[in-house]
């Protein structure tokens, strides 16, 4: 497998993840976003929609990070990453879909870069936008992990793809200095996380392409 992906991406975090998961081997193929890259050259070529993460699998090629994690899940099962019954998927799914859908869409650097280039904010405009909507997100990730029994993660004691999601969206946060007090739920799933070794080799500092 290779899987085209940017250090930083919080969708491509989420992959590597998976991939660490379900132990999973993998040849890294960097594209710097930040920089332009995958608008342009060899990854322009063969991404439809130009964006990281890309997965190519038995000639296959897949975008978008939540149907790339369903797939591994599909194709290798283990360790699953959804619950075994309909009930947790379906839960499971809407943890992962309110950090997917909710809150990285208002704050990926696309939409960053359109807020100070084209609209004209500051940084200082930029970065409260920002702090808000990961803020509001969590919050009401917050409360929907509360209308569930208390495991060491998101969802039971197992990871799932909702600590997939979740993770990536806390250490991007810490960049922006937003507030997580208030999210004991939540941080305890992170923290969780953070112990385990599919968790810690995939966080950006260990990418190929890591910048400080």
């Amino acid at each position: 497998m290779k899987l085209h992906n940017y250090f930083r991406s919080s969708a491509s975090f989420r992959v590597r993840i998976a991939l660490n998961l379900k132990g999973l081997d993998f040849e890294y193929i960097p594209v710097h976003i930040a920089r332009g890259d995958h608008r342009t050259g060899p990854f322009a070529s063969i991404s439809a929609d130009r964006l990281v993460p890309l997965l190519e699998d038995e000639g296959e090629r897949f975008s978008q990070s939540m149907a790339i994690i369903e797939y591994l899940d599909e194709v290798h099962p283990e360790p699953p990453l959804l619950p075994s019954d309909p009930v947790g998927r379906a839960h499971v799914r809407a943890l992962a879909q309110s950090i997917a859908c909710e809150i990285h869409p208002l704050n990926n650097l696309r939409v960053l870069k359109y807020l100070v280039k084209d609209l004209k904010l500051d940084e200082d405009a930029k970065n409260a936008w920002y702090r808000h909507w990961v803020r509001d997100g969590l919050m009401a990730f917050e409360r929907q992990l509360a209308q569930y029994p208390a495991g060491t993660y998101c969802w039971g004691d197992t990871p799932t793809m909702a600590d997939c999601c979740l993770v990536p969206q806390i250490f991007n946060g810490r960049r922006f200095d937003c507030d997580f007090s208030g999210l004991p739920r939540t941080m305890a799933a992170f923290e969780a996380c953070m112990e385990h070794e599919a968790f810690q080799r995939a966080q950006p500092s260990q990418a190929p392409d890591a910048e400080a």
